[in-house]
């Protein structure tokens, strides 16, 4: 008893003997060889017969294996046994399912140069009596012997059969021997098949349209190349049946089957089919599916594959369950996987299928070759649908390189880098990199004002004057932009900051920011985040628009106006530092937990009633971690030959973390 009756000895036999045996379904497979069989998957779940069966023969054993449906996966050329098993399906009364090869020809509008297309074989033996050269013949041994009929067939005639005893026995008998017979298996590659029309000087080529997994299209490539004509033998039948994949696709519906797809993510890299490896292209090659963002996706598929157009991983994820029948499939990425890619989440989300990654080339890799630079001390960064500081990034970097991901993209970065008074650094711009319309320019800020560009580009900027960043805060109060606006001064700065805990992606507020010392800071730490400073004179806040340019802070956005009612259209803040109040600090500590309860927060207190506001606050408000700190500064003076230390009014330093409230 079994499931499934396959009558195979074609590659998608065994393609569909191979799928009904990792699906664990009972199979039965009938092939003509013993050959055949040792191709065979042969377990608990699939059992193989080499036995030639007639007609009455295989409606017997339909009606004993008792199958659901039974599948015809012979030869396209092998018409009468086709015709007995339908016949046979009909009286054991199980349905029949034919597997059909897929065409290569001109009906799919593969246009095949240098070729007679005749009905038979003996139609093809009656035209190469009127020839002149060498013919290659790859139609099989079983109708070898027609080609006996020309009358100098032993010496024109190269006859390229399966490797086993039986047939070269029987070709030697008809005369094919010594190098006009060629036994070896297939199917074979452009390359072989070009060789051998070479060496044997051959001016024809017998073949029947056997589609592309019988390696036609090789054939039909490597006689363009030769010269040599086609001689193509149509085929007997036009049937209608199922592709290999409709037939798994059929028996995943059938069998209710799940799960089991071999999922490659390839980087495809820049565009052009060069910059992508050998392992991504042969990985595409053998998917059933392409997977990916539309204009990638359809780069890479080839005829005969299907196309899913996503990107969005929960969605393929999905696409992939409710798709069992693909047994490979291969999601495309731009570039290379560990560059930018969504491949981090996809991984997440296909953790139940079994994956594999494909590197490409990168756009980093393929630019810096292209305007021929080094890239291992590079620092590389993107803004393609992120925000970066891009500003700061090349302030503090000699070499830089970003994904920009817009059309106008470098314009607005040159118009910052002239606000930033960087008109100096030279700017390499790369657009449609491995296109036909590649296009790479060089220039200054100043050359790029207004320009308007292709989204898929991308920088690396020079800048021999950056400056690199302390790896601590600790700014000199010296290095800021003061005027008469009050400061918060570089050793109380430094302990306020410390304990801000900031990370790298924080969104801060500097509420009372003066001249933006702690603003500026925090936007030099969190340069992956954002800073709001906070403050109500004019002056002060002209005297912070200088400090950001100073410093190259472009994620610094300064708020002119009075708290608590500034900060209500801002971004909800992870960190706040709160150098002047104005006598609003309850409502200003309020606002800012009922933003973000769990929001950090540090407090600068020079008056006492400053102090004693705040530490009721603390006690009132949802917060946890209270720490109170009291800073005294002294720093030197000279006195002649001496130096004598200065007191500075002492400073509280108050801290804490919202905590949030359990409402039940």
């Amino acid at each position: 008893m079994c499931d499934v009756l396959i009558f195979g000895g074609t590659t998608e036999g065994r393609k569909i003997a191979e799928y009904v045996s990792r699906h664990h379904i009972s199979g039965y497979v009938c092939v003509a060889t013993e050959y055949g069989e040792s191709l065979l998957p042969q377990n608990e779940y699939v059992r193989v017969s080499h036995e030639r069966l007639k007609e009455e023969q295989m409606c017997g054993l339909i009606k004993k294996e008792s199958p659901r449906f039974v599948i015809d996966a012979t030869h396209p050329y092998a018409a009468e046994v086709t015709r007995n098993i339908k016949s046979a399906c009909q009286k054991a009364e199980v349905p029949y399912v034919r597997l059909l090869r897929e065409s290569a020809g001109p009906d799919d509008g593969t246009a095949v140069e240098h070729a007679v297309y005749v009905d038979s074989i003996e139609e093809a033996v009656d035209y190469l009596e009127h020839t002149k050269g060498g013919i290659l013949v790859t139609t099989g041994s079983k109708e070898i012997g027609k080609f006996t009929r020309l009358s100098d067939y032993r010496e024109r005639v190269y006859a390229r059969v399966l490797s086993l005893p039986k047939v070269t026995a029987a070709c030697a008998e008809m005369g094919f021997e010594g190098k006009h017979l060629i036994c070896m298996q297939g199917p074979f590659s452009r390359e072989l098949n070009e060789a051998m029309i070479r060496q044997l000087d051959c001016r024809y080529l017998v073949t029947k349209e056997s589609g592309s997994t019988g390696g036609f299209l090789e054939k039909c490539e490597a006689a363009k190349a030769c010269g040599c004509e086609l001689v193509i033998v149509g085929r007997p039948l036009q049937e209608k049946g199922l592709s290999l994949l409709e037939c798994k696709r059929y028996l995943a519906g059938e069998f209710g089957l799940s799960g089991k797809t071999e999922v490659a993510l390839v980087g495809i890299g820049m565009g052009d089919e060069n910059t992508m490896t050998v392992g991504g292209r042969e990985a595409c090659r053998k998917a059933e599916v392409i997977i990916g963002a539309g204009r990638m996706a359809k780069a890479a598929a080839q005829p005969g594959q299907d196309v899913y157009c996503e990107y969005d991983a929960k969605r393929i994820r999905e696409y992939l369950r409710e798709h069992p029948e693909y047994e490979r499939a291969a999601v495309v990425l731009s570039g290379d996987v560990g560059f930018y890619s969504g491949c981090r989440r996809l991984l997440e989300e296909l953790k139940e299928f079994q994956v594999e990654l494909y590197c490409g080339i990168s756009s980093l890799v393929y630019f810096m070759s292209r305007i021929q630079k080094p890239w291992e001390d590079v620092k590389i960064a993107s803004a393609h649908g992120r925000a970066y500081n891009l500003i700061q990034g090349i302030r503090s970097n000699p070499r830089f390189f970003a994904i920009l991901g817009t059309g106008d993209g470098v314009s607005r970065l040159a118009e910052k880098l002239m606000e930033y008074h960087m008109e100096d650094v030279s700017i390499y711009l790369g657009e449609m990199l491995s296109y036909p319309e590649e296009k790479i320019q060089k220039g200054k800020p100043a050359d790029f004002l207004g320009y308007q560009g292709n989204p898929l580009s991308v920088i690396y900027i020079e800048n021999p004057g950056a400056k690199e960043l302390p790896v601590t805060h600790g700014i000199s109060d010296g290095a800021f932009v003061r005027g008469k606006v009050p400061m918060t001064k570089e050793e109380v700065r430094s302990i306020s900051l410390s304990k801000l805990r900031l990370k790298k992606d924080a969104v801060c507020y500097d509420v009372g920011a003066g001249t933006g010392s702690v603003s500026i800071e925090m936007a030099l730490m969190a340069r992956e985040g954002r800073v709001y400073a906070v403050e109500k004179k004019p002056e002060a806040a002209a005297l912070l628009e200088e400090n950001k340019k100073v410093f190259g802070a472009d994620n610094l956005t300064v708020i002119p106006g009075l708290a608590p009612e500034a900060l209500e259209d801002l971004d909800p803040p992870t960190h706040a530092f709160i150098g002047g109040s104005s006598g609003n600090m309850k409502e200003i500590l309020q606002l800012l937990l009922n933003k973000n309860p769990e929001i950090r927060i540090v407090v600068n207190c020079i008056a006492l009633e400053t102090v004693a506001e705040t530490v009721n606050c603390m006690k009132e408000l949802p917060v946890t971690d209270v720490d109170i700190v009291s800073v005294s500064i002294s720093k030197s003076k000279t006195v002649g030959r001496y130096h004598m230390m200065m007191g500075e009014n002492p400073i509280t330093i108050i801290s804490c973390t919202g905590k949030e409230v359990d409402e039940g």
